[in-house]
């Protein structure tokens, strides 16, 4: 069946407990499993007079957030380990998180990303959109959505 799963988690708790899902659903099936986070880029802003500057330099915001994403993957890591599935970490930077996941599942070459969903609906939904619907909209590989 599926083979090489993507796992796209951003650390919260909804994310954390597809990750769950996700490893158990990775042994069941024999799936090695790739848990990707998508760093965010240095926020480039124009101030204006009499605004406050952040000192923190791209190279100190690059190792801040390689570092988050090291301790959010390590724990879909750890949850596959304690259920006997090989997995490997990767993470990308972007500012669009539904492409890096679609990038990454590529360049992984997965057969399915495995991912929750916040379940926005109606205005807000509408409005906020839903990095899942992106993935479930944009990508040729196959989505399995979790709730």
């Amino acid at each position: 069946m599926f083979k090489h799963i993507l796992i796209p988690t951003d650390g919260s708790q909804l994310s954390q407990d597809t990750s769950r899902r996700a490893a158990s659903f990775a042994k069941e099936t024999g799936a090695r499993v790739t848990a990707f986070y998508a760093k965010p880029e240095y926020p480039v802003t124009y101030y204006g007079e009499g605004a406050l500057i952040d000192s923190t330099t791209p190279e100190q915001f690059a190792e801040l957030a390689e570092q988050q994403a090291q301790q959010i993957l390590g724990f879909v890591e750890g949850l596959c380990l304690e259920a006997g599935v090989n997995c490997t970490k990767l993470a990308l930077t972007s500012d669009i998180p539904y492409e890096a996941i679609i990038e990454a599942a590529s360049q992984s070459d997965c057969d399915l990303i495995f991912m929750a969903s916040h379940g926005r609906r109606g205005f807000s939904g509408l409005l906020l959109g839903s990095e899942t619907n992106k993935v479930l909209t944009h990508s040729k590989i196959p989505v399995l959505v979790y709730r």
